[in-house]
């Protein structure tokens, strides 16, 4: 197959801590997309699990990825930088591809790109994901597209928060009205996600690092009290449902 003696040797000790059983049809898949071996190396050391994995299985995730839109060239980067997604159930992939679809509207096109350059999001708690999809349209009135430029997928819900209310106290951002309109201009959501924290604090925020820290501390605080507040509210409904039935049960 083209392997030094020490890549070999390499591969072979990771593959019995492994108790990979399907080697051989796990390299043949990697080759038949095109990885030289030095490639199919840097993936294995990247996701050892992959030695574990069946060829049969491999090829059916393969072959679900192409049909998402996933076609050469983007398969083969999204496999190098993300290769867990060889691993992962197909349930769980089209789970998260029909959560983007069927609940939160983007085009076939648009989750295809999600997929290739935010592969992460394959991981993420279905109803988080949603949830910052939803934050992201109804209280920054962000569409789709934006999203998906902006690079949105690859960065946590609580960092989005704290930018997005950082500005909005400031008087930087604002929600737009149901026609879309705002009495300020808004930073694009690009320049909010994708800059570093300096870089976000210097051009868009107009902040220095301490504020930026004492604000992320009280959000933090915030957070933390209104999940306090959603945990008591469903105790309380419970204990009533628990009066409730008592009082129904015959005696």
């Amino acid at each position: 197959m083209g392997f030094s003696q020490t890549q070999a040797e390499e591969m072979h000790e990771a593959a019995l801590k492994s108790r990979g059983k399907h080697v051989p049809s796990v390299l043949t898949a990697l080759f038949v997309l095109g990885f030289n071996p030095s490639s199919v190396l840097k993936i294995l050391q990247k996701c050892p699990e992959v030695y574990s994995a069946k060829g049969a299985e491999l090829q059916q995730r393969i072959l679900n990825l192409r049909k998402m839109g996933l076609v050469e060239g983007s398969l083969q980067r999204m496999i190098s930088h993300y290769p867990k997604v060889m691993v992962l159930p197909l349930k769980r992939v089209n789970a998260v591809s029909r959560l983007l679809k069927e609940k939160c509207h983007f085009t076939t096109q648009q989750v295809t790109e999600i997929l290739r350059n935010s592969p992460e999001v394959l991981e993420e708690d279905l109803a988080q994901l949603e949830y910052k999809i939803q934050y992201t349209y109804f209280r920054m009135g962000v569409r789709q597209a934006e999203m998906v430029k902006s690079k949105l997928f690859r960065l946590p819900v609580s960092e989005l928060r704290c930018r997005h209310s950082f500005l909005e106290r400031r008087g930087l951002y604002q929600t737009p009205d149901k026609k879309g309109q705002t009495l300020i201009l808004n930073p694009p959501l690009k320049d909010i996600l994708c800059a570093s924290e300096e870089t976000f604090l210097m051009q868009v925020a107009s902040a220095n690092a301490e504020e930026f820290n004492v604000f992320r501390k009280l959000i933090a605080r915030e957070l933390e009290e209104e999940d306090k507040d959603e945990y008591s509210s469903s105790d309380e409904d419970d204990d009533e449902d628990d009066d409730e039935q008592h009082r129904r049960k015959p005696h």
